[in-house]
């Protein structure tokens, strides 16, 4: 499990502290999408603990790159306060002990959930060494993540967002990967990459009105393994976020693994969406967010 410290050098006190009496009294509702059970903090530590154990796996060298598979997700928990079903920022913990423990000095999150990594972003928003960058949909919950928000202070620059309207599907998805994510990436020159990997704008999900398919998801991970070999020694952990259609995130998942492991062939039998609508035209979004950054 994660350790206190570990704990602390994201989140505040009070957080931590609310979250284990919340888990000692019983449970309860933390929020109107957060519930949490007796359970759910010491589930908590492990899933950040997991993460931290898969980064040091590929910071020592043990392996080339990893995939923590853990619940509950983590990455709208903020330094004070839990939401969206997460409890503690599983990938804030990780990028931060990366860089105190290790000495890393640059460190790039990527997050493909289909909500915007909210408590990433407000955790690391003045932080020069840890650039986060997210593409979600919008609008949809947390109602964050503005072209505009790119950071304040030190870290001014060292944030990026793409919000795509409703029903992108896989090409507007790697349009962004390949316009704006690689070349941010190129610039900032990271020793460890990151990913916030939710599966919930898989077509079959309901929770959001995207249209990306296990193919996409595979060859966002291949994007993202490539640029892993290119800038940091194929240094790259991903973490499970969201994802809630069963079957799309267990053929997703597996995609993934798969991709990681330079297998040939993708195994999708959801395929191409059901009643698949006319994706919107993302040109000018796109270019918007390359003027944003001087790309």
């Amino acid at each position: 499990p994660a350790s206190i410290d570990d704990l602390l050098s994201v989140h505040s006190a009070a957080h931590i502290s609310q979250i284990e009496a919340a888990a000692r009294s019983g449970g309860g509702w933390l929020d109107a999408d957060t519930v949490i059970s007796p359970r759910s903090q010491e589930a908590a530590v492990h899933a950040a603990g997991g993460l931290l154990q898969a980064t040091e796996a590929v910071l020592n060298g043990n392996v080339d790159s990893a995939f923590a598979l853990v619940r509950p997700p983590g990455h709208h928990a903020t330094r004070t306060d839990a939401g969206g079903f997460c409890l503690f920022n599983n990938i804030a913990v990780a990028a931060r002990q990366a860089v105190r423990k290790h000495g890393l000095s640059r460190v790039f999150i990527a997050d493909f959930d289909v909500h915007h990594g909210n408590g990433t972003q407000d955790i690391f928003y003045d932080d020069p060494a840890v650039f986060f960058f997210s593409v979600h949909q919008s609008p949809l919950y947390p109602g964050t993540g503005r072209i505009a928000e790119t950071g304040t202070g030190k870290g001014a620059g060292t944030t990026a967002n793409v919000p795509l309207p409703p029903g992108c599907g896989d090409e507007p998805y790697l349009e962004v990967f390949q316009q704006v994510l690689v070349p941010l990436a190129h610039r900032f020159r990271p020793e460890l990459i990151l990913v916030s990997a939710g599966y919930d704008a898989h077509w079959a999900d309901s929770i959001s009105y995207m249209q990306l398919t296990v193919r996409g998801f595979a060859r966002m991970v291949s994007l993202l393994k490539q640029l892993a070999g290119d800038l940091c020694h194929g240094r790259l952990v991903l973490t499970l976020e969201g994802g809630y259609h069963l079957q799309a995130l267990s053929y997703s998942v597996k995609a993934s693994f798969d991709t990681l492991l330079e297998k040939t062939g993708i195994d999708d039998p959801l395929g191409q969406p059901v009643g698949r609508t006319k994706e919107p035209d993302t040109r000018a979004l796109i270019q918007q967010a390359r003027q944003v950054h001087k790309l």
